[in-house]
């Protein structure tokens, strides 16, 4: 089995699907890795150190010549870079994050060319699975990055200080949304020495909120519903969204800086904080927005941009995880190896889809989107007996 390392393309990607240590470890279990060369450059792992775990380095023609199996960040399946699924032939194999239920169409062309692929951002959220989260990783990341963001803008200190000059209120801080994302956004605000609140529609969060250090704001909503059979929380009706951007007012204005981390799979983010919450915090004040890359929480936000509106600074950049590039391919690969051991028996690709990992991961296979969800996105009937 060859076993190759993309390099990504994609503008502001800085992460790598593999790194050395886990090339050594794929390449003691029986597989020969290849890797472009620059492929973890970008991240703080040079070509010399794949070289040294037992990894060739390689051109991209030669790469996807010779790859039976292709890891990836996150541009297979379409994006800014162009030319991969171009590349790709009929009987190789993908592994990456390739945005299928916000892209079935690029999941569709993949089928198309004959290509096998397994999308990790449908990794089942079961407890086998969660060493294979990739989704889980990255949030942990770009929580922790926010907080950085929020911290480098705010034109005041994070922790209360007492000083000969006199004493220093902390800073206050509002987290939307309590996933991975949020969690971690609490903690590096907490160790910062801020003052945070949370609020999330799930209220069987609130105990995580105080394990973290954070008060958890309740709502006057209907949340009984709120969550979906995977722990992701559900879109949620017009009605719902206005009582609780109602409520959510004076949380907003009353803080210094707010972190939202609100997204439904597959969908565009709810719009959570709207410009008149903008308008009546103080200036100066700081919105980081992690959902920029689906639309935004923020009404205002403008992906890929910071911007600056009513005094206040909104931050919706979409390559908050590619920051720490190194340890969130660190992560990455930690992940990917573990998901390869489910997929390879003596070194040879065996997909299983009686396990329910490599069921929910593969998306295409045999030139036919398999994937359940995705075929009825794309308005296919079910496949029939042998199909895919």
């Amino acid at each position: 089995m060859n076993i190759g390392v993309v390099r990504e393309t994609a503008p502001g990607e800085r992460r790598v699907a593999l790194v050395p240590a886990g090339a050594a470890a794929l390449a003691k279990a029986g597989a020969t890795v290849l890797v472009e060369a620059g492929a973890g450059a970008a991240a703080g792992y040079p070509d010399a150190d794949y070289a040294e775990h037992g990894a060739a380095v390689v051109s991209r023609d030669d790469l996807f010549a010779r790859a039976d199996l292709l890891l990836v960040v996150r541009e297979a399946a379409g994006g800014p870079g162009a030319d991969l699924r171009g590349r790709l032939r009929q009987g190789q194999t993908v592994i990456g994050m390739l945005d299928p239920l916000g892209d079935p169409g690029g999941v569709r062309q993949l089928a198309e060319r004959g290509v096998r692929a397994f999308a990790l951002e449908l990794m089942p959220r079961i407890t086998r699975a969660q060493s294979m989260d990739v989704l889980s990783s990255m949030a942990t990341v770009a929580g922790y990055q926010a907080v950085l963001e929020a911290a480098a803008r705010l034109p005041r200190l994070m922790p209360m200080l007492m000083t000969a000059a006199g004493t220093l209120a902390p800073a206050r801080v509002f987290v939307v949304g309590v996933g991975v994302a949020g969690l971690q956004a609490i903690a590096t605000a907490r160790r910062l020495g801020a003052v945070v609140e949370a609020y999330d529609v799930r209220p069987a969060v609130r105990d995580q909120v105080i394990s973290v250090g954070a008060k958890f704001v309740e709502f006057d909503l209907e949340t009984a519903d709120a969550e979906d059979a995977g722990g992701y929380a559900k879109e949620q009706s017009e009605e719902f969204l206005r009582r609780q951007q109602e409520q959510m007012q004076a949380v907003v204005v009353r803080n210094d800086v707010v972190i939202t981390t609100a997204a439904i799979p597959g969908k565009r983010a709810p719009v959570l904080v709207t410009a008149p919450m903008v308008e009546g915090m103080a200036p100066g004040s700081v919105i980081v927005d992690l959902a920029a890359e689906r639309g935004g929480n923020c009404e205002l936000t403008e992906p890929g941009r910071v911007v600056e509106k009513h005094g206040v600074t909104i931050v919706g950049l979409t390559d908050l995880v590619s920051r720490k590039a190194y340890h969130a391919s660190q992560m990455f690969s930690r992940n990917v190896e573990t998901f390869l051991k489910v997929l390879l028996k003596d070194g040879e690709l065996a997909v299983d889809t009686g396990d329910e990992i490599v069921a929910g991961t593969l998306v295409c296979d045999g030139s036919e989107v398999v994937h359940p969800r995705l075929r009825e996105l794309l308005g296919q009937a079910a496949p029939t007996e042998g199909e895919g």
